[in-house]
């Protein structure tokens, strides 16, 4: 079997999602190491300046702007849009004030709550096993937070709150992707976080050195280039088949802080997220089961 056959299909999908997930590690310890500088929306700013110039060049090359601009839902194109940029500002504050792994320990609950909101907003048939799944899996957050003890970091509420936004995100991505194009989109993520955060950024904008603006670049680069590989992958294999490979970023990200930060999770961090990363592979499973592509 030849290289090129054995990435087609579904592999070729598998890979770009495990590519696309080491560009968002790179991009989430670059912006650790910004935060320590630079305020949060001057960082956002520069991913979404990159992003912007990406999509407008891919909008250009495939149809033209205006075209990608069209959309039967402007309103709902434009909410979503904005909620992204909020999702960013609270995860780059949340790895100020913790370790990579801990962010996203917490933050991989976000499938956890698309089956809630699935259930509640999509009108979508939960069963009884999903519903299980998700409880056990918040009880894995709840190990990770802690909540009442002296080890509980409030900064841990701030990425639960960024899971939430995300997960109401995808949500409403689902039902965008009915009527409307990924490059249309793409677009209106690109444009509306790149508008917002030029408006915010001069607020409180500390000019950047050398440094500064090389890894302002790199986060812009990281943060596009993962991005465009989940369109590539979402282009070439279900988002179903992709679920479970979502979680490696946890690997991605524990090993990066340690060696770039120092910073290893505690016993109970670990075991929260196995938890966590348990009942999402169950509830993935399941999904499919009903679906009727496994037996």
């Amino acid at each position: 079997m030849t290289a090129a056959a054995t990435l087609a299909g579904p592999n070729r999908g598998i890979v770009l999602i495990l590519l696309a997930h080491i560009a968002f590690t790179t991009m989430d310890a670059t912006n650790k190491t910004l935060s320590a500088t630079y305020p949060v929306t001057q960082i956002i700013w520069a991913f979404y300046i990159g992003f912007a110039a990406a999509a407008l060049t891919w909008a250009a090359f495939g149809g033209g702007v205006r075209g990608a601009l069209r959309t039967r839902r402007p309103a709902l194109q434009l909410a979503r849009a904005a909620l992204l940029p909020l999702n960013m500002a609270a995860v780059v504050l949340a790895l100020s004030l913790m370790s990579m792994a801990e962010v996203i320990a917490v933050g991989i609950s976000y499938p956890l709550m698309i089956t809630v909101l699935s259930a509640l907003v999509l009108k979508e048939d939960v069963g009884p096993r999903r519903w299980a799944a998700v409880v056990v899996g918040f009880l894995g957050v709840l190990l990770i937070v802690r909540p009442g003890l002296a080890v509980f970091n409030p900064a841990s509420l701030i990425i639960l709150g960024a899971a939430a936004l995300f997960a109401v995100y995808q949500i409403m991505t689902k039902i965008l992707g009915r009527t409307d194009r990924s490059i249309t989109l793409t677009l209106y993520t690109a444009l509306v976080g790149a508008v917002l955060t030029s408006f915010f950024a001069p607020l409180d904008w500390h000019a950047p050195d050398a440094a500064g603006w090389a890894l302002l670049a790199l986060t812009a680069v990281a943060g596009t280039v993962g991005h465009s590989l989940v369109i590539q992958a979402l282009e070439s294999t279900p988002a179903s088949v992709l679920q479970p490979f979502n979680y490696v970023q946890l690997v991605w990200t524990t090993l990066v802080g340690f060696v770039v930060f120092g910073d290893l999770p505690d016993a109970m961090t670990v075991l929260g997220a196995s938890i966590v990363v348990a009942s999402g592979l169950y509830v993935w499973w399941r999904e499919r089961v009903r679906a009727g592509a496994v037996r």
